[in-house]
């Protein structure tokens, strides 16, 4: 290790004979600055004219959370008004969720000394109890959603806003037997009593303990931005006494001690906003260059009659507009500005700016534009590499959301006695045993059907997968589902006679393979 050897100055020695402690610090910082410039990495030397615009305050996680009320009012403008932000969120949307996450139950039966049978049994009752509940308003506590557009509300929240808090109360309903609801509470909501500092016991309205987990959340009880002059703050606890968890809050953590989510689109904000400024810029100058505007100078000066205009006109409200006809006073020149539209170089700048944004959001170019231009092996290169956000992004969303409230459901089924489960409420590892599950959603799609339907068949013929889990990722279907389907729609074909019509016909066409062969 290299030595550093730093002299104090006539000022550091005055200093430390006046304040030692402040003086030591003085050295110090000259020590650090030596080794930084002797040594140490390059990328954090701000004193180099490539870095000076570096942010080089190590902060605490929740002092990076200061301005997030800013950033969540930027970023709900870009998403209600810009295209390019509103299609990639969609795209998430659609992808990680499409028209809801759906359950399949799978219990671990082996541990809770179950057969095949009496599992599959469970599972399917499971699934239909969820099912009734999941598919009525009444897992809204506000009554207008089911619980799978509550799911999109949610994505998009934590997207967009970063973070977005759920609170399950039960509310009794007179067509219903489950009183379980979910109630969506938007992050501004999450918000320190009467604004009150930061402080080490609370922030952001998260109080948390001495380990730094969260203990209660404080809600508003009307939106910060809502035209209410007087507001009031409730205190949730997280946890109630027998361990059921009050408020979920879907976010993604990204550091240790971090209280608040951050939406995805931060990291992007300003080059978005330059790249919409620029786009909408081009598209004004290809307009004004597209209208074409004739100036008449006559020899006495009183320009064209209005008469011989389509409507006439009058000096305060003339505009540029397609074939307008303009008198000129007498003595008036004309000059004309070409703005040289469209811009040639428009497409190669726009695009390369838009990979970048697209590596942001790990989204690659062609699934960003819905641009599939290239080869075949270039487009599913593209497609693989964005589900690996979307099946990343999906296994969060479920087990921040989705999955919580299914074994919320499942256990008020249980305690009602509208399924049998012997050990749920006295053995936590049994209970979990009952609620395992996995959440379908939208397939990857394929573009070449023949071809990875023949991929597939091979990775479960050789014990590579499960047609359960190709069911799923090919079509997002449960494969226990197509099996019934399909046994019935063959018992309804033998019935109607339809299937040993098709046998015949077939046996017709087809050539019969050779004996000898």
């Amino acid at each position: 290790m290299k030595n550093i050897t730093v002299s104090p100055s006539i000022l550091d020695k005055a200093i430390m004979a006046l304040s030692p402690e402040r003086g030591l610090k003085r050295i110090q910082s000259k020590m650090r600055y030596q080794a930084l410039s002797n040594g140490g990495y390059i990328g954090a030397d701000t004193n180099r004219r490539a870095m000076r615009s570096a942010n080089a305050v190590a902060s605490s996680p929740d002092s990076d959370l200061s301005s997030l009320e800013a950033l969540r009012g930027i970023v709900r403008d870009m998403y209600r008004n810009t295209s390019l932000v509103r299609g990639s969120v969609d795209t998430m949307r659609f992808n990680i969720i499409g028209v809801g996450l759906h359950v399949q139950s799978q219990i671990d039966y082996e541990f809770l000394g179950l057969t095949q049978e009496s599992a599959r049994v469970f599972e399917s009752m499971a699934e239909q109890i969820f099912r009734f509940w999941a598919e009525s308003d009444n897992a809204d506590v506000e009554r207008s959603s089911n619980f799978y557009e509550l799911q999109s509300i949610a994505l998009i929240g934590a997207l967009v806003s970063g973070d977005i808090f759920v609170a399950l109360p039960y509310i009794k309903r007179a067509n219903s037997p489950y009183s379980l609801s979910v109630q969506l509470i938007e992050a501004d909501r999450c918000c320190n009593p009467d604004n009150k500092m930061d402080d080490e016991k609370i922030a952001a309205g998260i109080e948390v303990d001495s380990f730094g987990a969260p203990t209660f959340y404080h809600f508003s009880k009307f939106h910060p931005g809502g035209l209410n002059f007087v507001n009031e703050w409730k205190k949730i606890p997280v946890f109630s006494k027998n361990g059921r968890r009050n408020v979920l809050h879907v976010f993604e953590k990204t550091r240790p001690g971090q209280k608040r989510g951050v939406s995805i689109l931060a990291p992007i904000i300003e080059p978005l906003k330059q790249f919409t400024d620029y786009t909408n810029a081009e598209l004004t100058a290809a307009v004004v260059s597209g209208l074409f505007t004739v100036f008449i100078e006559t020899e006495k000066g009183d320009g064209v009659d209005d008469e011989e205009l389509d409507g006439g006109y009058d000096d305060a409200s003339m505009n540029l507009e397609a074939g307008a006809i303009i008198g000129l006073a007498e003595g008036e020149k004309v000059t004309t500005a070409n703005p040289n539209r469209p811009n040639t170089a428009f497409d190669g700048f726009t695009t390369s700016i838009l990979k970048q944004i697209g590596a942001a959001l790990n989204l690659p170019y062609e699934v960003l534009m819905k641009h599939f231009s290239s080869s075949y092996s270039a487009s599913r290169a593209a497609l693989l590499e964005a589900w690996k956000m979307f099946r990343t992004r999906r296994e969060w969303f479920a087990h921040k959301f989705t999955q919580p409230i299914y074994e919320a459901v499942i256990t008020e089924a249980v305690l009602l006695g509208h399924l049998e489960a012997p050990g749920f409420l006295e053995d936590p590892m049994m209970r979990k045993a009952y609620l395992r599950a996995s959440w379908n959603g939208p397939s990857q799609g394929q573009l070449n059907p023949v071809q990875e339907t023949k991929a597939a068949l091979m990775r479960v013929e050789e014990g590579f997968s499960t047609r359960t889990k190709e069911a799923s990722e090919m079509n997002g279907t449960d494969f226990d589902q197509n099996i019934k389907r399909a046994k019935s729609e063959t018992d309804q074909m033998r019935e109607s006679g339809l299937l040993d019509l098709k046998i015949s016909v077939s046996e017709k066409i087809l050539p019969k393979e050779d004996e000898n062969a």
